[in-house]
Order: C-alpha cells, then structure tokens, then sequence
C-alpha cells in the first residue's frame, strides 16, 4: 500500500512515522518550498505523547520540551481560582510537554527523514486537484518554483494540509473561510526567571475581555536557570471587527498588545514585562470551522486541522492531530482494504474531535475563568465565595472526557501500535 500525505506539519509527518511502524509505505509532499520551525510554543496532552513515545520519540521530547506539572487558574487580578496537576503528577503514565511548534515538527522531520529516507518529504509541491479512480488516487502537484504540474498515483490520499486544505475544499467545495469568534491572539516567547514552580502553565482572566496565557517550554534555557516563557494574550474584538487570514509569520506589535495589559502586574509575573521583551509578537485571529458531515470518501480522507481545526483551547490542537495519525496508520494495517481502513477511521475520529470543536466554542475547561469573571468582575477573597470546588471539578472532567484523557481510561488502553 502507498500511502501519499498532503502536508509535512505535525499531523503529516506523525502519520509517516506511524504508517512506517506499521509497515505501510508513505510519502510526504509539502507545499512551503522551505519548512522552517515557525511559530510558537504548544502543550502535547498526555494521550499525545503516549503516541509519540510509542513511535520512539520520548527522549528527543524529554530533551527539548518541558514536562508541564500543573496548571493554574487565575482571574485578571492575579487571584488563583484553582490549579491542578498535570501529567505524571496527575496520574498519568505519560507527562505533558511543553514545546516550541517548530522544534517539534523539525524533530519530527528529521526522524521522518531518518527512518524514511531523504526522499520521503518532498517540498515546494502544492496539491492542485485529485482524481479517484478504480483502485488509485491520482493526485496533480504543482512545482511551485518551476511552476511544472506532476502527477503522483497512490492508493491512499491524506488531507494534512491545515486549516485552508486544498484537499478539504475540493471534498467540501463551497466552505467557504474559517469562522472567527471575535478573539483577536498575540504570541510571543520571553526569556525571563522561572515563575512559580518553573514547570506551571498559567491562564488569567478571560475569554469573555482579556486572557493570558504563560507557560515554559525551553528544557535548554532550564538548565541554564532560566525559563522560555511562551505567552498567549488574548483580546475579543468589538462589534464590527474584520481578521485578515492567519499566518504563523505575520509580525504583530507590542504597542498594540500592551495596553490591554498594563494592569497586570502580578506579585510572581510581571505580564508587561514579558510583553514588552519579546524579540518577536506573532498575532492570529482565533479561528475554526464548522464539523464537517464525513472527512472523506473511497481512498481520501482528512487528518488534524484539515479535519477538525479547533480553538486552541484545552491544549488538544496539535495533540488530536496526532491521535489522527496514530488512528489512521492502525486501521490502515488492520483493515481488509483501503476504503473499509478510512470509512473504520472516520467513524473512531470525526465524532469525538467534532464534539471538541464544539466543546472549545463554549471555552472547554477555561469557562471556571468566564464564570468567575461574571460572578465578581471585581477580583475575590475567597474563590469559594464564587465558586464551587463541585463546580470546577465537574468542568475539568467533562472536558477530559471529551478530549479523550481521562487518567484511568488512557492508563489502560491498549495500544495503536501494529
């Protein structure tokens, strides 16, 4: 079997290692001329990095990212709502990591490489159309610097292609762009001391206004004493405000950041601070698109955002692409053919990942912050007097359900790999 995958991001490039594993034939065409490691940084959620140790990759994750140990609710005063742990230290078999997007996929990459071959991605190749036909895929892919069209057969094609998926929109004509749900996203990564553990994830304020987020992902700069802080600040526009098409690179200004946050200076981060010193800001509408009906049809089929691009909220963007991954190379080596391996696929994947679109839409497990917001918009003594310890535990469980991490059941599930 020859599987073809239409794009080298995290998603991708797992599908390869994994289909690998399973002894299945995959290549890889991406559509950049060059992958560089943009963006910023992002969690993998336990589940995920089951998966990715499970391919091998746990002491190169170990050794670029963070093992996050817990998370902190905070409202916009700096006033903790609650916190709890993460990882091994809540029970999984697996920690969470936190790591730069970009170091990630080339990590990645080059295994992909490795065990692949140098031939394995190729890039500067756009998908341009495909056509199904009675035991392949023809796919058309254009050159982008020659601007020569080729045309690649394969028994299997794989949607990985993001968010703006040529793939999708030729499975979904008429779309239309994503939806935007009036959150306009700076990111940016400062150098700075650890702040409270040195291994904590923070969320402050929220949604509903303003919401930062903070968390290290540098194991380097660690063991230098320091700490890389990836930040996220996050502001809901007014009626009336447009978004121009998201970008990894398109450069943002601390000026237009700042001033949303100039308050926040809290006893054990200093928010404008780190706004200010970053060398770079990064800036992003919060997007997404609707839950599709079906991903594929006969040999093609969709995979991470193509699939199911979702609000970063709960961490799960980058971690359900994985899942993808792994799901799709386990049905593919189990199944009796092609068609019967996706439609096995789609039926695992597209009901669980459209609930989390939904589930990110009415802010997942960040809605304990909506709420403390609209309880008592002027900060707390005591976040009993706002909120239930019932309260908060039941929204962190009923997202862990719907993203698919509950400890017990992960902890003893068996295993994708074939």
């Amino acid at each position: 079997m020859r599987v073809l995958i239409a794009g080298a991001g995290i998603g991708g490039l797992t599908a390869a290692l994994s289909l690998n594993a399973a002894g299945i034939q995959a290549h890889v065409v991406e559509a950049a001329v060059e992958i560089r490691p943009l963006g910023v940084g992002l969690n993998l959620l336990p589940h995920a990095v089951r998966e990715l140790t499970e391919l091998g990759l746990a002491d190169a994750l170990a050794a670029e990212g963070i093992p996050t140990a817990e998370l902190v609710y905070h409202d916009r005063f700096g006033s903790r709502i609650w916190s709890e742990p993460r990882g091994v230290a809540a029970g999984y078999r697996w920690p969470q990591i936190s790591i730069h997007r970009g170091e990630l996929q080339m990590l990645l990459l080059a295994a992909v490489r490795r065990r692949l071959g140098p031939a394995s991605v190729r890039t500067g190749l756009a998908v341009e159309r495909f056509d199904q036909r009675a035991s392949e895929v023809h796919v058309a892919l254009r050159d982008r610097v020659s601007g020569r069209l080729e045309v690649e057969s394969a028994d299997v094609l794989v949607g990985a292609d993001g968010i703006h998926s040529v793939v999708r929109a030729a499975l979904h004509p008429g779309e239309g762009p994503p939806r935007w749900n009036g959150v306009h996203m700076w990111r940016g990564l400062t150098e700075a001391e650890p702040f409270l553990t040195g291994r904590t994830m923070i969320m402050a304020g929220s949604n509903l206004s303003a919401k930062f987020v903070a968390y290290p992902i540098s194991r380097a700069a660690e063991l230098r004493g320091r700490a890389a802080i990836n930040w996220v600040a996050e502001v809901r526009r007014g009626e009336g405000a447009t978004f121009e098409r998201e970008s990894w690179s398109r450069r943002g200004r601390a000026d237009d950041v700042l001033p949303h946050f100039a308050a926040w200076r809290f006893s054990w981060l200093d928010i404008p601070a780190l706004i200010a010193r970053a060398p770079a800001i990064y800036e992003y509408p919060m997007v997404d698109r609707d839950p599709l009906p079906s991903w594929g049809a006969g040999r093609v089929t969709l995979l991470g955002d193509a699939a199911h691009p979702m609000y970063p909220i709960g961490s799960n963007g980058a971690s359900q692409a994985i899942l993808d991954a792994r799901a799709l190379a386990f049905h593919l080596a189990t199944a009796s053919a092609p068609e019967a391996a996706l439609a096995s696929y789609e039926a695992a994947r597209r009901p669980p990942t459209s609930a989390l679109v939904l589930a990110n839409r009415a802010m997942g497990p960040e809605r304990v912050m909506a709420i403390v917001e609209q309880r008592a918009p002027q900060g707390f003594a005591r976040i009993d007097d706002v909120l239930s310890r019932e309260e908060l535990e039941e929204i962190a469980r009923a997202y862990q359900e719907t993203a698919g991490f509950q400890i017990e059941e992960l902890n003893n599930r068996p295993s994708w790999s074939v």
